[in-house]
């Protein structure tokens, strides 16, 4: 690939919801040249108020770039708008890349690989963790499988977006990475909203709890972050629940494949899709306090 820098390089993006607006709002306060798509055409008015060009595909905006960005909801969202009659890769010559930063399955991601491949694209999977603030903070943790040569190429675009980037190897690593991630916070987050009830029923103010906990040793960033939100109530999303499912659904998915059983990754599946039930598909992954509390018979 040629030397990435705002003057030559043409950038796409695909997703501008709570964390593709951001990220790509990175690349063009940089002064990346910048083509997006987005079903909802709405959703990327912040973005072509900073400069960016609207398309009316995939494709059409892989027309236009040398590095396309996909950040979409769902493994059936990737494959429509990279392998899809219009999507990116049916538009992409060869010498670019394909970078896709949804949460998705490893085995899709291969598949891109080998068909990037065949059209001479360099294809990674690069999904992220940091929630709506690290997209806008520019602090995502960003978890990368593919094509080394493309990852140290695309390493100014990395340093935009984020602080820590790594690359695990090849074409699915990525995701095998965010899994680790994913099941770490599912049980982190089921263990934080028993602990914040546990609070509550005692008598003890939830915000001097957190105060004496978040630095001790069972600091996270979630504790730090999420907490004070389910304290104010504020269950907007930093990462809608439907998709934390769709996340912990894979994770089960990928250990079975390994052979595994993890009893704290199914606890929390089960626990999150009560709460889908409860009508929180929409609501952030902190909504959780609301099923647990709902569950012992307490208001929160």
């Amino acid at each position: 690939m040629e030397i990435i820098n705002p003057k030559s390089t043409r950038i796409g993006w695909i997703g501008t919801g709570v964390m593709g607006r951001s990220m790509c709002s990175q690349l063009l306060k940089a002064g990346y040249r910048t083509s997006v798509f987005n079903r909802t055409p709405s959703k990327m008015n912040d973005l072509l108020s900073l400069g960016a060009s609207a398309c009316s595909s995939p494709r059409e905006v892989a027309l236009q770039s040398d590095v396309v960005f996909s950040m979409v909801g769902y493994p059936s969202d990737v494959e429509e708008v990279i392998l899809g009659e219009a999507g990116a890769l049916a538009g992409l010559a060869p010498g670019c890349a394909i970078v896709d930063m949804t949460t998705s399955r490893p085995g899709l991601a291969v598949r891109i690989a080998d068909e990037a491949l065949a059209k001479g694209v360099m294809a990674l999977d690069a999904p992220v963790s940091g929630g709506d603030i690290g997209a806008r903070e520019a602090r995502l943790s960003i978890m990368v499988g593919g094509v080394a040569e493309a990852f140290e190429a695309l390493m100014p675009l990395w340093k935009l977006m984020g602080t820590t980037y790594v690359f695990h190897g090849s074409a699915g690593s990525g995701q095998h990475a965010k899994m680790v991630n994913q099941i770490l916070i599912g049980s982190s987050m089921v263990g934080l909203c028993e602990a914040m009830l546990y609070a509550k029923q005692a008598g003890l103010d939830p915000e001097l709890v957190l105060k004496s906990v978040s630095t001790g040793a069972a600091g996270s960033w979630t504790l730090s972050n999420l907490t004070p939100r389910i304290l104010k109530r504020d269950f907007a999303p930093g990462f809608f629940v439907d998709h934390f499912v769709k996340d912990l659904s894979i994770a089960i998915d990928e250990a079975e494949k390994l052979g595994l059983k993890l009893p704290g990754l199914s606890n929390a599946k089960r626990a999150y899709e009560y709460l889908q039930s409860l009508g929180h598909g929409s609501s952030g992954t902190q909504s959780l306090i609301l099923a647990i509390a709902k569950q012992n018979g307490i208001d929160w």
